[in-house]
């Protein structure tokens, strides 16, 4: 055997161990599982197969498929993998600087699906992403939801389909000091200016939608089609969810009042100064996505941005998520967000709820991740502690019921420490052979 075919047969032989190891169910015993949805269990058993979650429950009277791998999981803390919903993971770019709404722009064409922050996400833990363009424009385009599933070599790999075949996303907006530009032009050079060209278009993508319909399917009748209204049509509609940029008091009372005027479905992102209009945007019924950083600076409009942000929309009744604008935080550090918040006031219950359900709720993906349930996709992290502790790490990440990162690995452990080769863009990704072990606490 010569060694070519012999390296052949080793990965195939791997391969079909590996393949093996899926179709057979996957028990994790003696473990705290953190469910999110119910009351945390403090021994317990989950057993997962064909990427979904069979069952959840207490390890004393949890029923194991026959045939099943079963790992004992004990001293470990068992979560749902974490949900950003605010990510610039791939080194997509977005709109350029033509004009200062391009709602026709798919960030699906900028995305680079080998990129090693993709695997830095999977490290810290991240299942779920939603990969924005940048906030340079009013609307610099259309958003995508991920999975971060394991050895993707192109975008259609990480897509999240809906049931009928369509893959998600939302679209971006922004307000605030990003967009201005001195002297104006196309561009704004006042917030002011900033929400009347917003206003403008969407009062031409309302005509565009009344002149389609008043068409009623006559072709001679339908007005020339045009890729921009078209994605602005979805979120008058309210199919496509508006994930809008912006920091002061403000410009989140001007992004609110534009929602208000034009019925769209709206995710604040960033809302720095959230906690100056907390209960205004808990009565417009507003998800706010959150940033907490250890080093705020750098723009003068998040000079007051404050830890409170969370507690002080959990007191006003607002769902509130989290998010890191990789690399703003680095993903791998994603998780200590919910300590920070809890450190400022708010409830450890709402704090995990944040990194999980919120964002799924916000992603409208709710049904199927965020929560440790039976029939949800089987996306989890093994964590060697409680997930506010400073000195947990995540030793494994799992999505759909495949193994994405093991600490224990030495690749993966470059991945999640840094230092050289860490951020090898190559698109190499390691085969997680699966042995039955969950990886050390180093």
């Amino acid at each position: 055997m010569n060694r070519t075919t012999f390296i052949l047969a080793a990965l195939l032989a791997i391969a079909s161990t590996v393949a093996s190891a899926q179709e057979r169910p996957t028990a994790f015993t003696n473990a705290r599982i953190i469910t999110i949805s119910g009351v945390t269990i403090e021994r317990g058993t989950i057993v997962i197969h064909n990427g979904k979650i069979v069952s959840v429950g207490n390890a004393a009277t949890a029923s194991i498929p026959s045939g099943a791998v079963v790992i004992d999981a004990t001293g470990k803390t068992i979560m749902p993998g974490l949900v950003d919903t605010h990510s610039h993971v791939g080194g997509a770019a977005g709109a350029d600087g033509t004009s200062p709404i391009q709602p026709d722009i798919r960030i699906l064409d900028s995305i680079n699906a080998r990129s090693s922050s993709i695997q830095r996400a999977q490290a810290g833990g991240i299942t779920t992403v939603n990969v924005m363009p940048g906030s340079g424009h009013l609307d610099s385009g259309q958003t995508l939801y991920l999975k971060l599933r394991d050895g993707a070599v192109k975008i259609e790999d990480l897509l999240i389909f809906d049931a009928s075949g369509k893959y998600l996303g939302g679209i971006k907006f922004a307000n605030g000091t990003n967009s201005i530009r001195a002297g104006g032009g196309a561009f704004p050079g006042t917030r002011a200016k900033s929400a009347a060209l917003v206003r403008e278009q969407f009062i031409k993508a309302q005509e565009y939608r009344d002149k389609i319909a008043k068409a009623a399917g006559d072709a001679a009748k339908l007005p020339p089609r045009d890729l921009a209204m078209e994605a602005l049509v979805e979120v008058l509609e309210r199919r496509r969810v508006v994930h809008f940029h912006t920091h002061r008091h403000d410009d989140i009372m001007t992004a609110l009042r534009l929602a208000k005027e034009f019925n769209f479905r709206i995710v604040l992102q960033h809302v720095s100064e959230a906690w100056k209009v907390a209960d205004e945007i808990a009565k417009a019924n507003a998800p706010s996505s959150i940033i907490l950083i250890d080093s705020p600076g750098g723009k003068l409009e998040t000079v007051d941005i404050d830890f409170r942000n969370g507690v002080a929309l959990e007191r006003a009744g607002a769902l509130v998520g989290f998010h890191t604008d990789d690399s703003i935080t680095d993903s791998r550090w994603f998780l200590r967000s919910a300590g920070l918040a809890v450190r400022a006031g708010m409830s450890r219950e709402k704090a995990l709820y944040g990194m999980t359900m919120a964002g799924a709720i916000m992603l409208d993906l709710d049904k199927r991740v965020g929560s440790l349930d039976a029939g949800k996709d089987a996306d989890l992290i093994i964590l060697s502690g409680d997930p506010l502790s400073v000195y947990t790490h995540i030793l494994e990440t799992w999505v759909e019921g495949k193994k994405v990162f093991d600490r224990s690995n030495p690749n993966d452990h470059l991945i999640a420490v840094g230092g050289k080769g860490a951020d090898d863009d190559s698109g190499s990704h390691d085969i997680h052979c699966f042995d039955g072990d969950i990886g050390g606490n180093e």
